[in-house]
């Protein structure tokens, strides 16, 4: 059985854990709020940008002029998985999530004879695919120590996957990353990015539109050739918001939980420690008795 003193350091040990986990967990509900203000705020823009393609490319299906960011290229050889994940740990298997996901797709599609590559958002994801995929990563981005990530952001990503695209280093583009449904839900969601055509369909937070007619001025090319990239960069920025705000809700959870298993050990090392001190009292009651009626 362990001495006092090991059992007393080891308590006070688990006891600063405690209070380093309950500060983190108070720092992630006071980041918490405002990523979920701003998740939900980019919501209702995303699922119209996304609504908007799909008619577009509903009505575009059967044009041969239409451009590739909207109607593919014809081919699906090659795919870009763009995981979305955080920079920081300690959240749970929120980051691990994404990468069991991603690591099942490409091996799915590699089963179908397929080339994948990865882009990875967030440092826990590049680590994580690294480790069996490290050939095959086309590029990687990270946030770390930045308080907030700006719409540019988003806007040079999808510049860097608009660039690859035209340069015909894959055909289609898919986006995962964690969708904040609550505190202790986040929802691995795919979203497809290009062609666009299939994007609607893949986006559980777009709603699946009806076929539409747009009048466009000036001209149907003038407009998509602005509004193709803007809408990617729309869709990474709000998996970037959705993910900000998984991470801290996963984090939150994963502190509390961590602060209520340091108040059970160290209830049980208390008893240990009590029953331990005790033990040792008696022994030496007992010594000094045995002692007393020796003389």
């Amino acid at each position: 059985m362990p001495s006092l003193k090991t059992l007393r350091n080891r308590i006070n040990s688990v006891k600063s854990t405690q209070k380093i986990t309950k500060a983190m967990k108070m720092v992630a509900a006071a980041k918490l709020r405002r990523a979920q203000a701003q998740a939900e705020a980019a919501r209702p823009y995303a699922n119209r940008m996304a609504e908007m393609m799909s008619a577009l490319a509903a009505g575009a299906a059967d044009n041969p002029n239409a451009p590739a960011l909207l109607v593919g290229t014809g081919k699906t050889q090659t795919h870009l998985i763009v995981a979305v994940t955080a920079d920081r740990g300690l959240a749970g298997a929120f980051n691990s999530s994404i990468g069991r996901y991603v690591r099942s797709r490409i091996r799915a599609l590699e089963a179908e004879g397929k080339t994948v590559k990865i882009f990875a958002i967030g440092r826990k994801g590049r680590d994580y695919l690294k480790r069996e995929f490290a050939s095959q990563i086309h590029g990687d981005v990270s946030f770390a120590g930045k308080k907030s990530v700006e719409f540019k952001a988003a806007e040079e990503i999808a510049e860097q996957i608009v660039a690859a695209f035209r340069a015909g280093e894959f055909d289609v583009c898919t986006l995962v990353y964690n969708r904040f449904a609550s505190v202790i839900s986040q929802i691995v969601t795919e979203s497809r990015l290009i062609p666009a055509s299939a994007q609607a369909a893949a986006n559980e937070n777009a709603p699946v539109a009806a076929p539409v007619e747009y009048e466009v001025e000036p001209d149907d090319g003038t407009l998509l050739e602005r509004l193709l990239p803007r809408n990617l960069a729309v869709q990474i920025y709000s998996a970037i918001l959705e993910s900000a705000a998984g991470e801290h809700g996963a984090r939150m959870t994963a502190m509390d939980n961590a602060s209520r298993n340091a108040g059970d050990m160290i209830n049980r090392l208390t008893q240990i420690y009590n029953r331990s001190r005790q033990a040792n009292i008696t022994k030496e009651l007992i010594e000094i008795i045995s002692g007393a009626e020796a003389v």
